[in-house]
């Protein structure tokens, strides 16, 4: 059994302009990246790199359809190296920018076992979020099937994943609210997966503590009170990425992507959505075990009864965001079963990550309730 897996080598900047430098960028490096990123950060410093903006490929998150024009664009600059630099989108890409030299996005999923290195790849998260800097999965939403699927491969890897908390100065308070419970969601999904190991628990719990430790003082003294801890959102953010990324994530991530794919919700969005829900769910059918273990320690972090977790878990994620039910983002009661359809045949992966098993009548059982 893996205990963890370490692939990138990690390193910490706390300027752009200190990353540029010691990473020599020029010439040979493609950019993926955002304009409003790369013009404020990196437009100054004269570094001769080729670029391309995601957001002229279309707005959100990756598409098959988006992700196909990026890698014939990728084709045609001859890069070495790929430098990502973005929120989940960009660096889903770039993970696929590095292992295709134009080939459709298609043919690698049709044979992910012949995927290959193309390019080298640096990713530089512009998020609290992902932790996807550190693994080896690009979600693509799949038009053609409706939902997101993921793509994986021991050849997307980075190379290096680095820090730069400069990058997150800017960070609107919504994005920056989904993203890091998002992060919290990986810290939580890994830390109950049957693949958990004493390594990804450290560095998934230590997560756990950092995240809600953020979020009461946001809690207790408004949104700007994040400003100075986006250094520790940023590191909690790559633990939750350490240890998902060995362990995995499961239902929680399963059940949104449809949400996501169809109503084209944002990542971390949809998984607070469905979030405590799976929680409660397991709780259910298993009471004891990792799942008693974890519900301990957010009883200590909270403040509260055991039995009162995750309620005072959600009272705490909405003081920084509401959280909607499935109606509200356009979804209809018909496509409780359709939903239910799709998590059982597209997102086995991830669902043998669960705590316990969960049968399509449970998975239906959560939409209902969320819906």
């Amino acid at each position: 059994m893996k205990e963890v897996i370490l692939n990138p080598q990690i390193s910490y900047f706390e300027t752009c302009a200190e990353f540029a430098k010691e990473f020599g960028l020029g010439s040979d490096d493609l950019v993926l990246t955002n304009e409003y990123i790369y013009n404020p950060y990196f437009g100054g410093l004269n570094l001769g790199v080729h670029t391309i903006f995601q957001e002229k490929y279309g707005a959100g998150e990756p598409t098959d359809i988006m992700v196909d024009a990026i890698l014939e664009e990728a084709a045609r600059t001859n890069c070495k190296r790929v430098v990502a630099i973005g929120g989940g989108t960009v660096i889903d890409i770039a993970k696929v920018m590095a292992v295709s030299a134009g080939d459709p996005l298609d043919s690698l999923y049709a044979a992910p076992d012949k995927i290959q290195k193309k390019r080298q790849l640096v990713i530089v998260p512009t998020t609290c979020g992902t932790g996807s800097e550190v693994t080896n999965i690009s979600i693509i939403n799949r038009t053609r099937l409706g939902t997101k699927v993921g793509l994986v491969s021991p050849y997307m890897y980075a190379d290096d994943a680095v820090l730069v908390p400069e990058l997150l100065k800017s960070l609107p308070f919504g994005v920056f609210a989904t993203s890091s419970i998002d992060a919290l969601v990986h810290a939580v999904e890994s830390s109950l997966s049957p693949k958990a190991t004493p390594y990804t628990k450290l560095f998934g719990h230590k997560a756990i503590e950092m995240i809600i430790a953020g979020f009461q003082k946001i809690a207790a003294e408004g949104k700007d009170a994040r400003l100075p801890l986006m250094k520790d959102f940023l590191i909690a953010s790559n633990y939750a990425g350490i240890a998902f990324g060995t362990a995995g994530c499961a239902a929680v991530h399963a059940m949104a992507y449809p949400l996501g794919g169809t109503y084209h919700v944002a990542h971390g969005e949809s998984n607070y959505a469905m979030f405590t829900a799976v929680l409660k769910n397991y709780m259910e059918i298993k009471q004891d075990g990792e799942i008693a273990l974890l519900n301990e320690k957010l009883a200590g972090l909270l403040g509260c009864d055991v039995a009162e977790v995750y309620d005072k878990l959600d009272e705490l994620l909405g003081a920084l965001i509401p959280k909607k039910a499935l109606h509200e983002y356009g979804m209809k009661e018909e496509e409780l079963e359709t939903f239910t359809k799709s998590v059982m045949e597209q997102q086995g992966r991830l669902m043998a990550n669960n705590f316990v098993p969960l049968d399509a009548a449970r998975v239906k059982k959560i939409y209902t309730e969320c819906f």
